[in-house]
């Protein structure tokens, strides 16, 4: 059925939670009406369709947010989210004053700063979707973070590579901003988000490769990435579980520069044409797969190619999780994940407090990757 974009409804239907397939097919029947097959977009019917909602000053499960445009010359705005003050200053609540929502993290405590893109295959989405809302304002809460959602631009009006100039602006917001430093008079970024979202965390960070600004850690949710060749995995979940491989040409067409191919570096980042990471301080990745996710095969490769390039890499390879698990907390999979986020934190936290210390992301070297690869008698997770 390669080429089909028909879904398989009755196999995703046994793996899937009843309220997560709900969801993801309610995506995938409004992303087959929003595409047209002349890559076009239908935009204005994709913002109707798209539940957003407003930022709260007022605390939602402990966290406040609120917008800020960081780019008036794009118009790039980005939703803040932080951790409510557990108690009032002068009587007024931290959150209920606008004067006070810049007010410094922290003078003395490590406050991670995660700047999030969201996914949506560079064309869906946004920061103040309600599923993103959501995930950040959880994340806020769980890792004790500030979170900065940046609303990108997206495709197919703004191609390549406009989502990874709007990332870089963030990270130059972000660092430049100084209620956002905290211990050591830092901002200690790191750098999240979820299919094309991890793409450009990859992106922003091989940028700040040549910059100043030390990104602490990239965290890779289900990224986007791809090929020309058609692997293993795409040939057998095709139709499966909510996409198709159809569906992901259609996208990388309408993001990727006009006349290129998958092999591009945007798409294919270790390829033929990729950019080698050799010898090169690239910050250390968290990267989660899904099992069955249709392009599982160039996840775990991205993975496998930044540990061949000598980079610090964990893989979180999760075998019944699909697209999506992390937006709903009705699984393991969710909680699993979030867990390992937030350790990751603690990790990249002690890393910056002894500077010499080593890590022990996957001690096993590529040998990690090949079992991932092969090994399908897998309880339900794999870590390295």
């Amino acid at each position: 059925m390669a080429g089909s974009d028909q879904i398989n409804v009755c196999e995703s239907k046994k793996v899937v939670p009843l309220n997560t397939w709900i969801l993801m097919s309610n995506f995938k029947l409004a992303y087959n009406l929003l595409r047209r097959p002349d890559g076009t977009f239908n935009r204005h019917l994709a913002e109707f369709l798209d539940r957003k909602v407003p930022a709260n000053v007022n605390p939602v499960d402990g966290v406040f947010s609120f917008d800020i445009v960081i780019d008036r010359s794009t118009n790039l705005l980005s939703r803040i989210y932080r951790p409510a003050a557990p108690e009032t200053e002068g009587g007024v609540p931290l959150s209920t004053s606008f004067n006070l929502l810049e007010k410094p993290v922290s003078k003395s405590d490590f406050v991670p700063v995660i700047i999030f893109f969201h996914g949506g295959s560079f064309a869906h989405s946004s920061a103040n979707s309600a599923i993103y809302d959501i995930l950040c304002r959880r994340l806020a809460g769980l890792c004790k973070a500030v979170v900065v959602s940046v609303n990108y631009r997206r495709a197919p009006e703004h191609p390549y590579p406009s989502a990874y100039d709007d990332g870089w602006t963030a990270l130059e917001w972000v660092n430049s901003r100084p209620w956002l430093q905290s211990k050591d008079s830092k901002a200690h970024i790191f750098l999240a988000g979820d299919s094309s979202g991890g793409n450009i965390v990859h992106n922003v960070a091989l940028r700040a490769v040549k910059s100043q600004i030390r990104i602490l850690g990239n965290i890779l949710l289900n990224p986007m990435f791809g090929g020309q060749t058609r692997t293993e995995s795409e040939t057998r979940l095709d139709t499966k579980y909510f996409v198709t491989i159809q569906d992901r040409d259609w996208y990388w067409k309408a993001f990727l520069p006009e006349g290129e191919d998958r092999d591009h570096p945007a798409c294919n980042p270790f390829g033929p044409r990729g950019i080698s990471l050799e010898g090169v301080k690239f910050p250390k990745s968290l990267v989660v797969v899904a099992g069955l996710d249709l392009i599982q095969d160039w996840q775990l490769a991205y993975a496998d190619g930044l540990k061949r390039a000598g980079q610090d890499v964990k893989l979180l390879f999760l075998e019944k999780a699909t697209i999506g698990f992390y937006l709903l907390p009705n699984n393991d999979h969710f909680h699993i994940v979030m867990d390992e986020i937030s350790n990751f934190l603690v990790r990249s936290r002690a890393t910056t407090t002894i500077t010499t210390a080593t890590t022990n992301y996957c001690c096993f070297g590529s040998m990690c990757f090949w079992i991932a690869r092969k090994c399908k008698k897998m309880k339900f997770v794999f870590c390295c």
